[in-house]
């Protein structure tokens, strides 16, 4: 799988998306500006000792992605969608985008993408859910279509057998 972050603002939030990129081992795409640096320790600490495990690539921009990763298939998470994540047939190489904290995905970008545009149900009065919350819902509805292929699917005790 991979996650797109659109103009991501918080550094925790990227950190936490990072560490569930790395341990579901499904590539981060992350597309500038960013509200932080790559440096940033609040980035490092959500991650934890992760770095080492994760797919992470950068791009410049919106169309500087899109030059890069032609032909993909690309679902956009966003509260304004009217198809709910759980009604879509994920593939394992589909990307899942999200926007950035304050705004989400532009307008002019959903409508281009009409088809592909999803949300997770919440109360109406509500604004939205945290974003790193956002990609572990969709994240693991799309692994789970797929049989969790590839994951660890069996917990171990540390001192103890099951």
């Amino acid at each position: 799988m991979h996650i797109v972050l659109l103009e991501p603002e918080i550094p925790q939030n990227a950190g936490n998306i990072s560490r569930t990129c790395a341990v579901t081992q499904s590539t981060l795409h992350m597309i500038r500006p960013f509200g932080f640096s790559v440096e940033d320790k609040y980035l490092k600490r959500a991650g934890l000792d992760y770095w080492d495990q994760l797919d992470v690539r950068y791009y410049d921009d919106f169309q500087d992605f899109l030059r890069k990763n032609q032909g993909i298939r690309l679902w956009l998470a966003t509260t304004k969608a009217q198809k709910v994540y759980s009604d879509v047939a994920y593939e394992a190489e589909d990307y899942i985008m999200f926007g950035k904290e304050s705004a989400g995905i532009p307008e002019e970008i959903l409508l281009a993408y009409r088809e592909g545009c999803i949300r997770i149900p919440m109360f109406a009065a509500s604004r939205s859910l945290n974003l790193s919350n956002s990609v572990a819902i969709i994240l693991y509805e799309a692994l789970r279509q797929q049989g969790f292929a590839g994951l660890n699917q069996q917990g171990q005790l540390h001192h103890h057998h099951w």
